[in-house]
């Protein structure tokens, strides 16, 4: 009985093995994994800040006519699209990739860290950006099996508001475009396996705001001859923190952050005025109009309180991406055909904010994330990726534009 399981065991794992042969499309062994590792090394050595990345997509678009059969565009200064027309008519898809880097100092120590001082790309903008020059290539070869256009988009300025995507689509580039889709790299997830975000606000806003309370100074032994910007500032953030627990729907997710204190000099004087600065995270615009109004009221009337006056600027910045549910369902039956079940996975939302939410104003949009291994979260100085995902990310993008565009 042993022995007939055993063959029966051989026959079946030889039979699942020549399946998964014959299910591996032929055009993965065109995938360049060692040029796109080199790409990212080159673009994260040599980072560039939001809205001046000359080099970067002067590279970058070097690289792209290097295949031959992508014609290139600068819908700004700084950004490019490239255009692949198939071999037949069809949709137009769009799939996005950022390329700015952040002010921050790297620590990493890798022997390709950043040459330019105090600029890193320390959010993972190098990887999505070489990733996308490796779909372009592998679809470049594939021109006669598309049906309809491939635009690779290369966008600029993700990191400073107003972010880079509302300048493309002022520019008018994207007309006609039927569907976005974009990935980021997100460290502490299993290296190479793609997530897939929620239907629905599948990252929050990034709203905030700039206080100023004005008190009157005076000697720290005679408060009486003052007003003090220190106690009225420290009393609006405590009020704040009642928002989230006591305004907001329980079970909605929503933050208020304050990040920014400061006041005064010295221990024996009642400084003139205050200054605080808050990080505001949402998923739906009724509760970020709710959380802007009361912050409002409660700064305004705790500061007529205490007799002081200030200057509020509230800033809204980007909205939540909506993931569309036709897209999401598209997403990962792709990622899955192409990379196996056990490599597609249902990812959390995301608390941070992206601009490519920007992109639901022209066509219906979708947005994963690809895990990278163990690591410091992005921002981090030390911030860095398993290279090894990289490959699954340009399979992933590779199989989504094809399956769409198909389909």
């Amino acid at each position: 009985m042993k022995h007939k399981i055993g063959i029966l065991a051989v026959i079946y794992c030889s039979c699942f093995a020549s399946l998964s042969l014959i299910a591996q499309p032929t055009w993965i062994k065109t995938v360049p994994t060692d040029k796109v590792i080199e790409w990212r090394r080159h673009i994260h050595q040599n980072p560039e800040l939001s809205f001046k990345e000359k080099n970067t997509s002067a590279y970058v678009e070097k690289i792209l006519k290097s295949f031959g059969n992508i014609s290139v565009q600068k819908p700004t200064a700084t950004s490019l699209l490239g255009v692949l027309k198939g071999s037949k008519p069809g949709k137009t898809v769009v799939f996005r990739a950022d390329m700015d880097a952040l002010p921050l100092q790297e620590e990493t120590g890798l022997p390709y860290a950043s040459v330019v001082k105090d600029v890193s790309h320390a959010c993972g903008h190098d990887a999505h950006t070489a990733m996308l020059l490796g779909t372009a290539a592998t679809l470049s070869k594939m021109q006669k099996d598309i049906s309809g256009t491939v635009y690779f988009l290369f966008q600029h300025a993700e990191e400073e508001d107003p972010g880079g995507a509302l300048e493309i689509i002022k520019s008018g580039a994207l007309k006609g475009v039927d569907a976005f889709f974009g990935l980021h790299v997100i460290p502490n997830n299993p290296v190479g396996h793609i997530g897939i975000l929620p239907v629905g606000a599948a990252s929050t806003t990034s709203d905030g705001f700039y206080l100023t309370v004005f008190g009157k100074g005076s000697h720290g032994s005679m408060p009486q001859l003052g007003v003090d910007p220190i106690v009225t500032a420290a009393e609006i953030v405590m009020g704040l923190q009642t928002i989230v627990s006591r305004n907001v729907t329980p079970g909605e997710m929503a933050v208020v952050s304050i990040g920014k204190f400061q006041s005064g000099k010295a221990s024996n004087v009642i400084p003139d005025k205050a200054e605080l600065a808050a990080s505001i995270r949402t998923i739906s615009d009724p509760t970020r109009q709710l959380i802007r109004t009361r912050i409002e009221t409660i700064v305004d009337h705790i500061a007529k309180a205490n007799d002081a006056t200030y200057k509020l600027d509230y800033v809204l910045s980007y909205p939540a991406i909506e993931n569309d549910l036709a897209l999401s369902a598209f997403a990962k039956k792709s990622a899955t055909k192409v990379l196996g079940a056990n490599r597609v996975f249902d990812a959390p939302r995301m608390t941070a904010s992206e601009d490519f939410s920007y992109y639901k104003e022209v066509a219906p949009v979708y947005f994963m994330i690809l895990g990278v291994g163990p690591g410091v979260a992005n921002h981090n100085p030390k911030f860095n990726i398993d290279e090894a995902a990289l490959s699954n990310g340009v399979k992933a993008e590779v199989q989504i534009i094809l399956d769409y565009l198909n389909q």
